[in-house]
């Protein structure tokens, strides 16, 4: 490989200017946005840095080329041409995932299929001998991906998708993957310096991931990638890598702000103790039984609400105009917060009207496949917030009162 690689780092969708200047912040070069990703040029020891300190990527792959690939001919002609003995030898193990996207194909298995059948006999052709496939822990992972006839091949560094910190021993319905919720922190401008809520705090992603900055972890600390793997550069990057984590494990710090979690789901605090403890993050986070839809006991110092509040499909049988009311009621109690920025990550198009309050900042990004809004909400000023034990009076966020009878009604 050169001295410098060109490397691709892939992201939740509305995350990549996010994920963008997080990877200046870490020595990455020549930095363009693409969609679902950035593109960027690092030496070996940036890349490493990037692997193990971005909170944001999902992966970070080295791009071996694009081609056109026609039926299934198409496809293994394109991977054979790839100089596969240059990144493989006889003795790694590998495996192939593959994408699509509007592809003549529909099977993902079938294109991994023919993409491993060329890998292999590209291999046998130069070196006399073929590396094994192993689907569970292989030592390279190739990634390809399929847009209509355009071919993609990668390889990725990481290994298992950098989402999977090895902290959520317990999910909940409907988690955040804890990418994205580390990109919503870095949005909401969340360094770790100030106190931190989850009033509907699920399995505790948000909490989780904002103690990992506070504390200046880096997220990927207690994980391998397969880079340290690799026959050609394995080596380097385990001596490297080693010196990165002694680094990181030397300039964690302790938290000094409040980290605080509340769910009225006896089941999802136990989801979040759990995976709080598998973080270690045990005595900086604080969980508590509570309903955010009613006023909370917080410090009165001020700091970040944050919280991903459900979309529809868990609140029982109250329909759109059952979610109207629960986004109301959720309002009247976070807006009794003053000295509390307030950000929400709202997954269904009535939430801003029903929450009646106008947002000061606004992100379109991607829960998985659900289109969602990051609505960003100034603290309240100190008097008008203590006009009312449940929150300000709608006049003074500039909106129009909330009549009962509106309440039901479809709000466009």
């Amino acid at each position: 490989m050169a001295e410098r690689l060109a490397l691709f780092a892939t992201t939740a969708r509305g995350t990549e200017d996010l994920l963008a200047e997080e990877l200046k912040e870490l020595g990455a070069r020549r930095i363009r946005q693409d969609r679902g990703g950035v593109r960027f040029l690092a030496s070996l020891d940036e890349a490493l840095q990037v692997c193990l300190w971005s909170r944001i990527a999902m992966r970070v792959l080295y791009p071996l080329g694009e081609f056109e690939a026609r039926g299934a001919e198409g496809l293994y002609e394109a991977t054979a041409s790839v100089p596969w003995e240059e990144h493989l030898t006889p003795e790694v193990t590998f495996a192939v995932e593959a994408t699509l996207k509007n592809s003549e194909h529909s099977h993902t298995g079938f294109v991994a299929l023919k993409v491993k059948d060329a890998v292999v006999d590209r291999m046998r052709e130069k070196t006399g001998a073929r590396p094994d496939v192993n689907l569970r822990q292989p030592d390279v992972r190739v990634v390809a991906h399929l847009v209509r006839e355009r071919l993609s091949l990668s390889l990725d560094l990481c290994g298992e998708p950098l989402h999977r910190r090895g902290y959520r021993v317990r999910p909940t319905p409907a988690p955040l993957k804890e990418t994205l919720a580390a990109a919503i922190l870095r949005a909401a401008n969340y360094t770790g310096e100030e106190a931190l809520v989850d009033p509907m705090c699920g399995s505790g992603t948000l909490l989780i991931e904002g103690g990992l900055i506070a504390r200046r972890r880096a997220p990927g600390l207690n994980r391998d990638f397969a880079v340290e793997k690799w026959p050609h550069l394995g080596a380097r990057a385990r001596e490297l890598l080693a010196d990165l984590r002694a680094d990181a494990r030397r300039n964690e710090r302790k938290v000094t702000v409040p980290l605080l979690g509340f769910d009225k789901d006896p089941e999802a605090l136990e989801a979040a103790h759990r995976n709080v403890k598998a973080a270690r993050l045990s005595e900086e986070i604080h969980l508590a039984e509570g309903d955010a839809t009613k006023p909370l006991h917080l410090p009165e110092d001020g700091g970040l609400i944050v919280t991903n509040p459900p979309y529809g499909d868990r609140l029982g049988s109250g329909g759109q105009k059952g979610m109207k009311s629960f986004y109301f009621k959720l309002g009247e109690s976070l807006r009794a917060t003053p000295g509390w920025r307030l950000y929400v990550l709202s997954g269904n198009p009535a939430f801003e009207s029903a929450f009646h309050a106008r947002p000061r900042q606004k992100r379109e990004l991607w829960n998985g496949p659900i289109p969602c809004t990051l609505l960003g909400y100034p603290p309240p000023p100190l008097r008008e917030a203590s006009e009312t034990p449940l929150g300000v009076p709608p006049q003074a966020l500039d909106v129009a009162p909330m009549r009962p009878e509106d309440e039901g009604e479809e709000q466009g």
